[in-house]
C-alpha cells in the first residue's frame, strides 16, 4: 500500500540527517510482518533479490530496456555520478553508521549504507538520479512491526528531470506492486529463526 510522505518524514530515522536534500518521491508500506527481531532477515531478503529475474515479466522487460538504454547512452558508467557532482552519501555517515557494517546487494544498482535494528539504507547514482532506497521497521501499536520503503531522489540537472517524469508510470504501476507481491511470497515462505536455509 503506497502511503503519504508524511509517514517517512514523521519518523525519526537517521536517513534524513544524510539526505536532507533529497525529495521524498515514494512510500510504500510492506507486506511484511513480524517481531522486533526480524528486521535483519527482512534486510537479507532485499539484498538478495535480482530485479532483472522478478517473476513478473514487464518488470523484467522494464529492466533490460533500461539497462540498454543506460549501456548505450553512458548514464550507468561508473565514473558517471563522480562526474555530475554525486558523491556518495557514504562520505557523510558519522563513525556510529560507518560502523553499522550492512549486507551487500547480491546484485547492482543500489550499494547498501548502514543498517540499524530497524533501519536499514542503500544508495544508487548514474548519470540521470542519485537515489536512496530506505527500509524501516515500524510499530504497528499491537507488540509486532512492519516493513516500511521509502525512495528518496535527487536527479541530475534537466536530464534528470526529464528522466523521472518520463519513468514515473512504470514504478507505481508495474515494478512496485511486482516488486512488492514477491517480497510478500519471499517473506511468508521464509525459513523461521532455527530451520535450516534450503538446499542447493
Amino acid at each position: 500500500m503506497r502511503l503519504p510522505p508524511t509517514a517517512h518524514t514523521s519518523r525519526p530515522w537517521r536517513i534524513h540527517e544524510l539526505a536532507h536534500d533529497f525529495r521524498v518521491e515514494d512510500v510504500w508500506e510492506l507486506p511484511c510482518r513480524g517481531g522486533r527481531e526480524d528486521f535483519a532477515r527482512l534486510v537479507a531478503l532485499i539484498v538478495a533479490e535480482d530485479v532483472s529475474r522478478s517473476p513478473s515479466r514487464a518488470v523484467r522487460a522494464l529492466f533490460a530496456v533500461r539497462s540498454k538504454l543506460g549501456a548505450v547512452l553512458g548514464w550507468d558508467d561508473p565514473g558517471a555520478a563522480a562526474r555530475f557532482e554525486a558523491p556518495s552519501l557514504r562520505d557523510r555517515l558519522p563513525v556510529d553508521l560507518r560502523n553499522a557494517a550492512p549486507p551487500e546487494f547480491d546484485a547492482r544498482p543500489f550499494t547498501s549504507l548502514y543498517l540499524l535494528d530497524d533501519e536499514f539504507a542503500a544508495e544508487l547514482a548514474n548519470r540521470t538520479v542519485h537515489g536512496v532506497l530506505h527500509i524501516g521497521w515500524v510499530s504497528d501499536g499491537t507488540g509486532g512491526f512492519r516493513g516500511q520503503m521509502a525512495v528518496l531522489v535527487k536527479p541530475h540537472g534537466l536530464l534528470g528531470i526529464t528522466y523521472m517524469q518520463a519513468i514515473k508510470p512504470f514504478p507505481h504501476r508495474v515494478v512496485y506492486p511486482a516488486t512488492l507481491a514477491a517480497w510478500e511470497r519471499a517473506w511468508q515462505t521464509r525459513p523461521g529463526p532455527d530451520a535450516p536455509s534450503p538446499a542447493g
